[in-house]
């Protein structure tokens, strides 16, 4: 069979540009991926939206801003300068003043025997004057109530740091019994003094007419207030009416503190008193000896006893929180040779004298000597034993000692003591009838007014300041 017959027309320029550009194309396609779609540009993903919810926002208190830093001045080392920085009183411009002065100024043996016995003291006292934001000036005030002897007594039965009698005393929570006696306890005592001065100050408004009544009893300053308001007079302290007592009273408060703010000036030298506690408070659990707590403290007998003077009697009873006071650095000795004692702690006990009980019988009993019986209770011809008496007597080796509770023997003025008052009573009448007289010339009312002696007794603190004579130690 013959082949057929293929005939080439011959390519053109234009037709092979053609050919070109359609192979071209065809390659082209040829790398396109079968059967997939063309993958599109990349479109960006749209925000995932979240539920919605309501949401309160918590209101949020900014936290308080630091307190400022305040600098904290630091004490100085002598108390003096602590007392003299916390004077508020006013000065008291009066020629007693002056005068008191120079006493204390002409006496630097008794101001120095003043000023070391309120060492003891001064910083607990001046500790708890600022806590009650007092005048630093009622510190000094044990100064002129006892020369700062917690052992002073007057005449009038005032006892201890701060003069209470024993009727004040116990109504300012003062303890008085056989054993022991509040009044002369200087923690127990320095809070009942401030306590009745702060209740003073209360009712009148004014320092002065506060100590005024310390010293001879608000209701006769009161009284003495409302007489020259009537008069219509000033009603001041400088103003009123008063005993000699009472109106020297606040002078010689204020020639101590004047004394004690520029020694230099009256020619006196101040002791230096660190200001930090002098003594500590221990709290007894036991009944013991003063003598054997002394001897555990390591201190002379009569020490423990200025430091402790509210106990009576050889003997401290114990109480559900009754304390001595020792200096700071005798407490660890104290607790450690309490600890170690293994002896009885009491060698003295009460009897109570029967009727009919002889003190000869007595004394035998406990194997005493009369001599020694009179001595250990304070018997004199001018003190008879009497029935009912509780007299001081040993502990027999073995015995349990008796020590109950027992009141405080009754206050009794003496004879001289009722002289002096009388005496004063009578001085004060004639003192109204010579100024009655005086005046009877200018006004006859007033005359009258003036010759009538008042009969009240004023409701004083105290009746008396005569004050025993206070010991140098």
């Amino acid at each position: 069979m013959p082949k057929p017959h293929i005939h080439v027309l011959p390519l053109t320029p234009a037709v092979r540009c053609t050919v070109a550009v359609l192979l071209l194309l065809v390659g082209a396609c040829a790398q396109l991926p079968v059967h997939e779609e063309v993958a599109q540009p990349p479109v960006a993903a749209a925000p995932v939206v979240a539920p919605a919810i309501t949401v309160t926002e918590a209101v949020v208190t900014p936290p308080p801003p630091p307190p400022p830093v305040v600098a904290v001045k630091p004490q100085p080392a002598d108390l003096w300068e602590r007392i003299r920085a916390g004077f508020t009183m006013q000065p008291l411009d009066s020629k007693l003043v002056g005068d008191w002065e120079n006493y204390y100024a002409s006496k630097p043996d008794y101001m120095a025997a003043m000023v070391e016995r309120g060492s003891h003291y001064l910083y607990h006292i001046v500790e708890e004057v600022e806590r009650r934001k007092m005048p630093a000036e009622i510190a000094l005030l044990p100064m002129i109530e006892s020369a700062y002897n917690p052992q002073a007594y007057s005449r009038s039965h005032a006892s201890g740091l701060w003069q209470f009698i024993p009727s004040t005393g116990k109504l300012y929570g003062l303890q008085q019994n056989w054993w022991y006696d509040g009044r002369r306890d200087v923690i127990a005592a320095t809070s009942a003094a401030l306590d009745y001065l702060e209740k003073l100050y209360a009712q009148f408004n004014d320092w002065e007419l506060a100590l005024a009544s310390y010293n001879w009893g608000e209701g006769a300053v009161a009284r003495a207030m409302a007489r020259n308001q009537a008069r219509g007079k000033p009603a001041d302290y400088s103003s009123l009416t008063m005993p000699a007592e009472t109106r020297n009273y606040i002078p010689k408060l204020m020639a101590v503190k004047n004394i004690i703010n520029d020694p230099a000036r009256f020619g006196i030298r101040l002791m230096t008193v660190p200001n930090e506690p002098y003594f500590a408070v221990v709290t007894v659990e036991k009944h013991i000896d003063v003598k054997l707590a002394a001897q555990f403290a390591g201190m002379p007998l009569d020490e423990f006893r200025f430091l402790n003077p509210a106990h009576n009697k050889p003997v401290i009873k114990a109480g559900a929180a009754e304390t001595i006071v020792l200096p700071r650095d005798r407490v660890e000795s104290f607790q450690a040779n309490l600890e170690k004692y293994e002896d009885p702690l009491v060698s003295w006990q009460a009897h109570i004298l029967k009727r009919g009980e002889k003190p000869e019988k007595v004394a035998a009993q406990y194997g005493i000597s009369m001599i020694e019986l009179k001595r250990v209770n304070n018997i004199s011809g001018k003190h008879p034993f009497r029935v009912g008496q509780s007299l001081l007597v040993p502990v027999k080796n073995g015995a349990t000692p008796n020590l109950p509770d027992l009141p405080a023997p009754p206050v009794t003025v003496s004879r001289a003591y009722k002289a002096v008052r009388a005496n004063n009573a009578k001085q004060n009448v004639r003192k109204q009838q010579a100024k009655a007289a005086t005046t009877a010339k200018a006004s006859p009312q007033k005359a009258k007014t003036a010759a009538k002696p008042s009969s009240a007794k004023p409701a004083s603190r105290r009746d008396d300041s005569t004050v025993v004579a206070a010991s140098n130690r």
